[in-house]
């Protein structure tokens, strides 16, 4: 069981984590929900679709221009207050690896910190714990946020994701994070390359097998592009299928550009595993 903000989920349940970026230079809307309005909108829609959670973020991950605490707790902690004023039910997730930060947007409301940047500000753990709310362990390879892996290498790099990831979720539950709000995820991209990202999710029944609800972020990620050769705005079907061999090895919740298409791909998943009975069924019962 999985319990998050006024959400418990299932150990079947598949979970879709929308991506709202408050950033004007995002690599995959160019800013497109950087302003308040057609950032609202992005939540609305994707809650009509499906999403579970939000996932709301203040800085790009890639390199870019420098944007520091007091910035980040700007572009995110209104919209924080106000997605929780509309939605009380929603699941509200932060994507910030800042320590300083993540009180911020606990105190507006935030049910989730989402440090996709391995656990590089330590005290983000502890955040978590003192304000009772989740948080996802993510493998980065070690690397300074919103930087690039270069020529980064592995002798097993599952072995490694296991390693860390685990290692931040242990430590976060004695810290005081309740177990069942501590996700675990491999981290696509993020101090790997393609091949590295392409390993870890044919291996990710490994971290499935661990116990922990393990999250995946595949969506248009570059691992993608460079395996079928495709631009950011081609990506959707490489992404699908990603995703389709994720909820097959057990992986929970899936953070998303298209929240429509994944609840689909999730819902065909989870029929043919014998976890969710067909929508309609009138083929040969006639």
């Amino acid at each position: 069981m999985l319990r998050l903000g006024r959400r418990e989920f299932d150990t079947h349940e598949a979970v879709i984590m929308a991506i709202v970026n408050r950033t004007p230079d995002s690599f995959y809307d160019q800013g497109a929900t950087f302003r308040d309005e057609p950032a609202l909108d992005r939540v609305e829609q994707a809650v009509a679709e499906g999403a579970a959670i939000i996932d709301i973020g203040g800085v790009k991950a890639g390199p870019g221009e420098h944007v520091d605490a007091a910035e980040e707790i700007r572009r995110t902690v209104g919209f924080v207050a106000e997605v929780r004023r509309r939605h009380p039910d929603v699941v509200i997730s932060v994507d910030t690896w800042r320590h300083e930060v993540g009180e911020a947007v606990c105190e507006a409301g935030a049910d989730l910190l989402n440090d996709a940047w391995g656990g590089v500000d330590a005290k983000l753990a502890e955040v978590a714990a003192r304000y009772d709310v989740g948080l996802v362990c993510t493998h980065a390879g070690r690397v300074e946020p919103r930087t690039r892996p270069h020529r980064i290498a592995y002798d097993d790099v599952m072995a490694d994701i296991l390693d860390v990831t685990v290692g931040l979720a242990e430590r976060a539950a004695a810290l005081g994070v309740r177990r069942d709000a501590i996700l675990i995820d491999p981290g696509h991209d993020f101090g790997k390359n393609t091949r590295h990202s392409l390993e870890a999710t044919r291996r990710l029944a490994e971290m499935t097998d661990t116990g922990w609800p393990v999250l995946v972020s595949l969506s248009n990620k570059d691992f993608v592009g460079e395996t079928l050769d495709k631009p950011v705005k081609e990506r959707l079907l490489g992404t699908l299928a990603t995703t389709a061999v994720s909820a097959w090895l057990g992986a929970q919740v899936y953070r998303v550009h298209e929240v429509a298409e994944t609840r689909q791909i999730l819902d065909m998943v989870r029929s043919i595993q014998g976890h969710r009975p067909p929508a309609v069924a009138r083929r040969g019962l006639a």
